[in-house]
């Protein structure tokens, strides 16, 4: 007789055997295209944002045409589902458990990661994470917990801990941090969220997040202006600062401040934004 899958993972439960997550929450594997299995690929982990499905996240940060030009494997994983039916990931005190739920995300993820790794041929050198909004938070979290596995995150209108003393990773991560100075949703000083009343936790403006990385990586105690970019072709002239640490011991970190830009990522910054991490892989 066959049980329902809830009453299955009960059982299972209770004779000590944990529920695998992957069960609940299935990830989408973009290969690209001519992957060849016996070659060692990069991945990359894309994270939503808040309340996005899947697809969204694709349209917001695009990788995969471009993965499948370099060559590098795309892992999209689902976040907890809240009452509302919206996606989230506990990230940090700031964003965005909302009701307390308190999902291991730290968790959830690497058993994506041990799960592909199992399946396909992975550079364990070049695993990296981009995310958009709650998604850019859950990339510093995992660049925090998870540095023995990940070589380089980039943050999209996210944030990393207010409390610095929070992310003590075991190594250096290379760490990119894209942010609109106009953001009206995660603010470029910083902020906080309420809920039902409830204020949460602040979090750190989006110099401070990378500053916070600059120190964990050994690098020097203030970034060097670097040459302007002209990437989103709604704002004016060469609209986004580059603000980057040097003589870092490892790791990297920069702050690309996009100067008029809202709370979003042009599709355009894709391509530069995998170039730093490409440029970045564990020693």
């Amino acid at each position: 007789m066959k049980l329902p899958l809830a009453v299955a993972l009960a059982a299972l439960g209770a004779i000590g055997c944990k529920p695998d997550p992957l069960r609940a929450r299935p990830y989408q594997l973009h290969l690209p295209n001519g992957h060849e299995p016996t070659q060692a690929a990069p991945l990359l982990l894309l994270l939503h944002c808040y309340g996005c499905d899947l697809p969204t996240i694709e349209r917001v940060m695009p990788f995969q045409a471009l993965a499948d030009r370099e060559s590098f494997i795309v892992v999209v994983p689902q976040g907890f589902v809240d009452s509302h039916g919206r996606p989230f990931w506990n990230a940090t005190d700031a964003c965005c458990d909302l009701e307390g739920r308190a999902p291991d995300d730290v968790a959830y993820l690497t058993r994506v990661l041990d799960d592909v790794e199992a399946k396909h041929r992975v550079d364990p050198k070049r695993v990296f994470a981009a995310g958009f909004s709650n998604g850019g938070f859950m990339a510093h979290r995992l660049a925090c917990e998870r540095a023995e596995r990940i070589a380089g995150v980039v943050s999209a209108g996210g944030a990393g801990w207010k409390d610095a003393a929070r992310c003590r990773p075991s190594e250096p991560v290379a760490v990119l941090q894209i942010h609109g100075d106009a953001d009206p949703i995660i603010e470029y000083r910083g902020g906080a969220f309420s809920s039902a009343g409830r204020a949460l936790a602040p979090y750190p403006s989006a110099s401070d997040s990378v500053a916070d990385w600059a120190k964990r990586d050994g690098c020097a105690p203030a970034p060097g202006a670097a040459p302007a970019m002209d990437v989103d072709p709604a704002l004016p002239g060469a609209e986004t600062d580059v603000a980057r640490y040097a003589g870092c011991r490892g790791g990297a970190a920069e702050l690309w401040t996009v100067h008029g830009g809202a709370h979003g990522v042009d599709s355009r910054f894709i391509e530069p934004a995998w170039r730093f991490l490409a440029a970045h892989p564990k020693p």
